[in-house]
């Protein structure tokens, strides 16, 4: 399939660039992919739509403030987007300007101030050039802090989508641009399914009988990067790392047994069941890495059911949903959308395929 088959225009006007103030007000299509019927309401009445018995799993990745703004000994300012971290204190960054850096070169993050009047600043969060790859990668490694997430917490900046154009991350983006599940730091971007989601949500999916499990897919910021090849196949996904815990395997796969559905919450979700699947579709529990691409066509093994966001033209994430609930049915209920005014991307609506 062609990359153009998955383009559609969006009314500038209707990128969301601050989310709602109550976090599941956000309203939500629902697509039968069996009739193509389309239904208008209320994420409030996401629970109704599921069964008892069945298995609901999000992903609880917990997206860190992986923007860091830096200088070298010069002054000259560099800023560094945190990808993957590849040990304790080594992480894979995109960097900015990166053909003034060097291996060995050396950049400070201090903080703007100190947490006490008159108390000792904390030594500054310090990060050495190890390696430096194509594509203004660099591989860095972080000294000045035994907790670098507690460091990241206090330096670092919260990595907005580009389409979100409000300035600098406000406070507030810090709580909204997270899950109120979210457990494992990991994510340069939020699984942006879940951001809807609050106790409000799990105590009614409790009262409904749905089983509700965990998984962690840590986002990386290929998932806002749009396909550049004509031919959909000549495309190269990012690797994210994902974690599956036993409980979660064990249900995912007594649902399947049994003939419930397992629904999923966000594509991040579901490219992490699919590649931890076995030809039969039987889950393995463990960690491990996935790169997998899922376009029309594409026979899912796990997933029955997906919630998601409205996403952007051309994208990877556009070209799983086609794949799930049929490329024309989806691009119809996309138009739909956007005569109805929705709101689209992260902080925006959301849709729900049966």
């Amino acid at each position: 399939m062609k990359t153009a088959d998955f383009d559609y225009m969006l009314p500038p006007e209707l990128i969301a660039q601050q989310p709602l103030p109550d976090r599941d007000a956000a309203r939500m299509l629902v697509l039968d992919r069996a009739s193509g019927v389309i239904h208008h309401q209320q994420f409030t009445a996401f629970p109704q739509r599921l069964r008892p018995g069945e298995v609901l799993v999000i992903n609880d990745t917990k997206v860190i403030p992986a923007r860091l703004i830096g200088h070298k000994p010069t002054g000259g300012e560099v800023e560094l987007l945190l990808i993957e971290e590849l040990s304790a204190s080594r992480w894979l960054a995109l960097a900015r300007p990166a053909k003034r850096l060097h291996e060995g070169t050396e950049i400070v993050f201090q903080e703007s101030a100190c947490p006490l009047p008159f108390a000792p600043c904390p030594d500054p969060l310090r990060a050495t050039v190890e390696a430096k790859r194509d594509g203004g990668e660099v591989v860095v490694r972080f000294t000045g802090a035994d907790d670098l997430f507690g460091a990241l917490q206090r330096v670092g900046h919260v990595p907005l989508p580009p389409y979100i154009r409000h300035g600098e991350d406000a406070p507030a983006d810090r709580e909204r641009y997270q899950t109120v599940f979210a457990r494992q730091p990991g994510a340069v971007a939020a699984p942006t399914a879940g951001l809807h989601f609050t106790p409000r949500t799990f105590e009614a999916l409790a009262q409904r009988g749905v089983f509700v499990h965990r998984l962690a897919l840590h986002v990386g910021p290929g998932t806002f990067k749009p396909v550049a090849t004509d031919d959909i196949g000549q495309h190269t996904m990012h690797i994210e790392r994902f974690d599956i815990p036993p409980d979660t395997a064990a249900a995912v796969n007594a649902a399947k047994r049994d003939g419930r559905r397992v629904v999923c919450v966000g594509t991040t979700t579901v490219r992490a069941l699919e590649s931890a699947a076995d030809t039969e579709g039987r889950i393995r529990a463990g960690s491990g890495e996935t790169d997998i691409f899922i376009y029309p066509p594409y026979k899912f093994r796990v997933a029955d059911a997906l919630l998601t966001n409205f996403h952007l033209p051309r994208s990877t994430l556009l070209m799983l949903v086609s794949a799930f609930a049929g490329r024309e049915p989806v691009l119809r209920a996309y138009e739909e959308a956007i005569r109805e005014g929705y709101r689209f991307y992260s902080y925006g609506d959301c849709m729900l395929s049966v």
